[in-house]
């Protein structure tokens, strides 16, 4: 089984705000040359320019698989292949109503950023890491995608479609040095979760430096044993990861599953 180095290049989508430009500002202190992608230029710019060490920028719409790969090998030009790629691009419905008064537009938008676009990044980039020998994918998840809810249903849906695309990374391409996370990042102060009703007059929030954290162990290698698994930024550290990983993982922990009644349940896995 082929384990992959510690990650030295790293591709972030939606960069230019939010959670992605926090983890690609914390991924270049880290030591990092990083790849900058998102719709805005300007916006992107800004986010380079508080970089210290190399970057690159591309725009792209996550949507377009060509702007992907268009975008992508500008990267690749600018600081060479990427060896970790964090999928952090993502919207959300603007209203809360249950599935059945969703307005269908958007809530196909939402499936093509947040599922159809991390299917095209990981498009464009993994056959490159495979060809390499191993590399790293960050899926910017969410606990929507592992539980049901009231409103949000397209956010949710697509959350757990990014899931089984990071499950199928994790199946296919371990043997051959892939390592896939699914990581939560909780409730960050972003302007998606500010716009959100749910979280008005919300006080508590996930510091992005916890997500930036594990994000950087995760380049690291330190919590390759997390591949194919969830994770939840506020809650766990890379230290307790580690520690529970070393005491032992049951094999269906922190993955996307079936629960069955029993052991007699025909359905268990």
């Amino acid at each position: 089984m082929t384990t992959p180095p510690p990650a030295r290049t790293a591709l972030v989508t939606g960069a230019s705000s939010g959670i992605g430009r926090e983890l690609a500002l914390g991924l270049g202190r880290a030591g990092l040359a990083v790849g900058l992608l998102g719709r805005d230029a300007a916006r992107l710019a800004e986010v380079a320019g508080e970089l210290d060490g190399p970057s690159a920028v591309a725009t792209a719409d996550v949507t377009d698989l060509d702007d992907v790969r268009r975008a992508v090998a500008q990267v690749t030009a600018g600081i060479g292949e990427v060896e970790l790629l964090v999928s952090s691009a993502g919207v959300i419905e603007a209203e809360e109503v249950p599935v059945w008064e969703a307005d269908p537009a958007a809530w196909r938008h939402v499936l093509e950023v947040d599922l159809l676009g991390a299917f095209h990044v990981v498009r464009a980039v993994v056959p490159g890491m495979v060809a390499r020998g191993g590399g790293r994918v960050v899926d910017l998840n969410s606990g929507a995608g592992v539980r049901d809810a009231v409103h949000y249903s397209a956010y949710g849906a697509a959350k757990t479609g990014m899931f089984r695309i990071g499950g199928a990374l994790h199946a296919a391409g371990h043997e051959r040095g892939l390592r896939a996370f699914e990581l939560a990042p909780g409730v960050v102060d972003t302007p998606m979760t500010r716009a959100m009703p749910v979280h008005a007059g919300r006080t508590g929030w996930t510091a992005p430096a916890e997500v930036v954290e594990l994000v950087v162990a995760m380049a690291r290698g330190e919590l390759d044993a997390w591949s194919g698994r969830m994770v939840r930024a506020g809650t766990d550290t890379p230290a307790g990861l580690r520690a529970r990983a070393e005491a032992g993982l049951p094999a269906r922990a922190r993955t996307l599953g079936l629960l069955p009644w029993g052991p007699d349940d025909p359905l268990a896995p």
